[in-house]
């Protein structure tokens, strides 16, 4: 089984540990990972994508350095303001929400994908309030969306470095959050 890995920053991925997989470094962000995802899909077949990298945790239940797969996934800024209110598109067909079966053992969440991540109590409690996310990410509902255009069969792990509130990076956790993702992914690799 040919397997590409997609990440988004180089930190995220412990190129030692995947020496014989393919790994694509996108850069930060759903453009990026559109563009750079679509370029590689055009260029090479694979039979899995593998989305591996950090995010927030919205869920009290979800810790810092849990790692989960995201089975479904949002482009949470898709839509307009209509007053106070926040509203999707209901008049154009449009893919906005991503859905898969899950394929490891690992909590199955829901996740948002955004330009801007949360760290404002407001904006965190109307986005709560109107999608209910586990996590937030910056490229997941992306890569869900290049794989879907190209018929080919994607996971998105992720590993929790912070929860998403007003932000304070004292209480983030890098460094475990990377480890235990890459543990995580070296051993679905291993079981596929």
């Amino acid at each position: 089984m040919k397997i590409l890995l997609v990440a988004a920053t180089k930190q995220e991925v412990n190129i030692d540990f995947f020496s014989s997989q393919e790994v694509l470094i996108t850069g930060v962000g759903m453009i990026n990972t559109t563009f750079s995802l679509t370029e590689e899909l055009l260029q090479n077949n694979y039979d899995l994508v593998v989305n591996m990298g950090v995010a927030g945790s919205f869920n009290s239940d979800i810790e810092v350095g849990d790692i989960v797969e995201i089975v479904e996934d949002v482009f949470s800024e898709i839509g307009f303001e209509y007053g106070d209110s926040f509203l999707e598109f209901s008049d154009f067909e449009m893919d906005n929400t991503f859905k898969v079966i899950g394929k490891t053992d690992l909590k199955k969440v829901k996740g948002i994908t955004v330009n801007t991540v949360h760290g404002n109590v407001k904006s965190i409690s109307e986005v709560v309030g109107r999608l209910n996310p586990d996590v937030e990410t910056m490229e997941g509902a992306a890569c869900f969306m290049v794989c879907n255009k190209f018929e080919i069969s994607c996971i998105q792990i992720r590993s929790i470095s912070n929860k998403v509130e007003k932000r304070n990076k004292e209480n983030w956790d890098l460094s475990l959050a990377i480890k235990n993702l890459n543990t995580a992914v070296k051993k679905i690799i291993l079981d596929i």
